[in-house]
């Protein structure tokens, strides 16, 4: 499993930014804030909802605010936390369960809205996106809105794009669980080969049936 060059320079800018500022942990908002500056990323958060513009104000006011600074003349050399460790490897994770061997910064602001008390996933959630629109982008093309678009605007455009009108309320509070299979997020059954292929063939009976 490897990282791929996109993400490489996510993690390494958000390590040097950690550094620029005098924090001695990068920490999962460093690794938001870095994607940020990734194309790919922003786009995708931009379809989904986001408010690219909020985002970065509100973790330039978290760094400001919250985040303790190493005093002047201290050198410490800037470590990764235990959460911005465990978001990179949920992803790897999930890509290594569909198939894949190369994780991008899409399957990284999907594995963040796994950390149930994570700052970033406020920040995500409150500007607009969620879990579900980002994946529904990713895997569909289905921006917030609905549509299903090929992209040609600018960064600026995707920048300055809003929340999108109101969903369909079964996509809004149910799971896809095909979407969550291709995903990854299952584990593959083992020695149940009889009983899908009975279950199989219930089904196409009842759909003969019908």
């Amino acid at each position: 499993m490897k990282l791929s060059t996109e993400l490489q320079v996510c993690v390494e800018l958000a390590m040097n930014d950690a550094s620029r500022r005098g924090h001695e942990y990068a920490t999962v908002e460093h690794l938001l804030f870095a994607l940020l500056h990734d194309r790919e990323a922003k786009t995708i958060l931009g379809k989904s909802g986001a408010n690219i513009g909020q985002l970065k104000e509100e973790l330039e006011a978290f760094f400001e605010e919250q985040v303790a600074v190493v005093p002047e003349g201290i050198n410490v050399a800037v470590q990764p936390s235990v959460a911005f460790e465990r978001v990179v490897q949920r992803a790897a994770l999930h890509v290594h369960g569909s198939g894949k061997d190369v994780v991008m910064p899409a399957n990284v602001l999907v594995a963040i809205f796994a950390e149930e008390d994570n700052y970033s996933r406020y920040l995500l959630e409150r500007s607009g996106t969620s879990r579900l629109h980002i994946v529904r982008y990713i895997s569909h093309g289905i921006s917030r809105g609905g549509r299903i678009q090929d992209d040609k605007r600018t960064p600026a455009a995707v920048e300055d794009e809003g929340e999108g009108v109101a969903e369909n309320p079964l996509e809004e509070y149910a799971s896809n669980m095909n979407e969550r299979a291709r995903n990854g997020e299952f584990e593959p059954l083992v020695g149940r080969e009889q009983e899908l292929e009975r279950m199989i063939q219930i089904l196409a009976r009842k759909r003969k049936n019908n």
